[in-house]
């Protein structure tokens, strides 16, 4: 059973506007993302009655630490008052990152086949690449160690190995969820819902 968490993804970036494959590239988010990240915040204020009663914590990237210093002063809160943990690094694509879909396929055709019929599991090429279930068990135990009411900055595929751990979605269900950029999720218990 889970604390109180609340879980939020970093704002947009450019390279989310280009569809472009982020992974841990370094990004930044952009002015669409700015204001996402404050109407959070915005929102966040509404169901944390005492922020002394939650530990916030964001992924160590730009865009996640961003988000989370806007979300904070959009609560009034002092907006570096907040730790990271690199648990909550974005799964990695490896060579892919930063290119599109298109892009990989006119490099190589059919080079990414593979990972439409079984992204889930689907590692791509390069150092430090990671599949969907290898990013699943590298941020569970962050998860699973949780004491108190949190409020989380991460990333879209964090986000969707929380569905298949806490929900049991399947792998199919879980790899291709669309994750929002403005709007909260929480987790209490074994539930997740969007707020």
């Amino acid at each position: 059973m889970y604390p109180l968490v609340y879980i939020v993804r970093h704002g947009q970036t450019e390279w989310n506007a280009e569809r472009r494959l982020q992974g841990q590239a370094d990004t930044v988010i952009n002015a669409l993302g700015r204001e996402q990240a404050t109407r959070n915040g915005i929102r966040l204020a509404e169901f944390v009655d005492n922020s002394d009663d939650f530990d916030f914590v964001a992924s160590p990237m730009r865009r996640t630490r961003e988000t989370m210093e806007r979300l904070r002063a959009a609560m009034g809160l002092d907006p570096l008052a907040y730790r990271t943990d690199p648990l909550l690094v974005e799964i990695s694509f490896g060579d892919w990152q930063g290119f599109t879909f298109r892009e990989l396929e006119a490099r190589l055709p059919g080079s990414t086949q593979g990972r439409r019929f079984a992204k889930w599991d689907f590692q791509p090429p390069g150092e430090g690449a990671e599949s969907y279930q290898m990013l699943l068990e590298r941020i569970k135990p962050f998860f699973d160690a949780l004491d108190r009411q949190t409020v989380c900055v991460t990333h879209g595929g964090v986000m969707r190995c929380l569905f298949r751990f806490v929900e049991g979605l399947s792998k199919q269900e879980a790899a291709s969820l669309e994750i929002p950029q403005d709007r909260l999720l929480r987790l209490q218990g074994r539930t997740l819902e969007w707020l």
